[in-house]
């Protein structure tokens, strides 16, 4: 019997410890959901920043995107002013030659009224060299002709006469003096006269 009681004693000692041990002291479940809230506003806080570096990165991504599509339109503009330039650069020069290039066709038409067959020839050289040199620069002779339509935008009327026919009616009856383009840009107006 006693080894009963001693057992059972036991037992019962066994059983309250156990209980003992099972019951959690307050404190630490405070400390763990203070430590649960600090995680979760940890992780809060990293999301907000992952956010805000994601806008950051967008915000980047587009300063670039309207950087280089600036760049690209200068790079274009500034190719077509350069194409421009070089086809105008030597206006200037055209322009102060374009003179010599009437005296000669002056003269020209001049020295075919004499019979000197070498002179003709000497100058219609010299005329051809000088127009094929300037037509290799880019000049280009405006194609008007007495009996065209006259058109306020390719020739520049100097005087209007009464038209030596009805069908003639504002229509170029002369050219005075001939008109030259470089590339597409009229750079001297064709002289012309009109029937009126």
């Amino acid at each position: 019997m006693k080894f009963t009681n001693f057992f059972k004693n036991n037992t019962r000692m066994t059983t309250e410890n156990k209980l003992n041990d099972e019951i959690v002291d307050p404190t630490p479940i405070e400390n763990n959901t203070d430590a649960l809230d600090a995680a979760i506003e940890e992780r809060v806080e990293e999301i907000s920043r992952e956010e805000q570096l994601s806008q950051d990165l967008a915000s980047e991504k587009d300063k670039f995107i309207r950087l280089f599509a600036e760049f690209e339109n200068y790079k274009r503009r500034t190719a077509k002013e350069r194409i421009e330039l070089f086809k105008t650069a030597n206006q200037d020069v055209l322009l102060s030659l374009l003179p010599v290039l009437d005296d000669f066709d002056r003269a020209l038409s001049e020295i075919k009224k004499t019979d000197d067959n070498i002179l003709i020839q000497g100058v219609e050289l010299i005329q051809e060299k000088l127009k094929n040199t300037l037509v290799s620069k880019g000049l280009e002779q405006v194609d008007i002709n007495a009996g065209d339509t006259f058109d306020v935008d390719f020739a520049e009327a100097i005087t209007q006469i009464p038209a030596p026919s009805p069908e003639m009616k504002g229509k170029i009856v002369d050219v005075i003096e001939k008109g030259y383009k470089l590339g597409d840009k009229i750079i001297r107006f064709p002289k012309v006269v009109i029937g009126n």
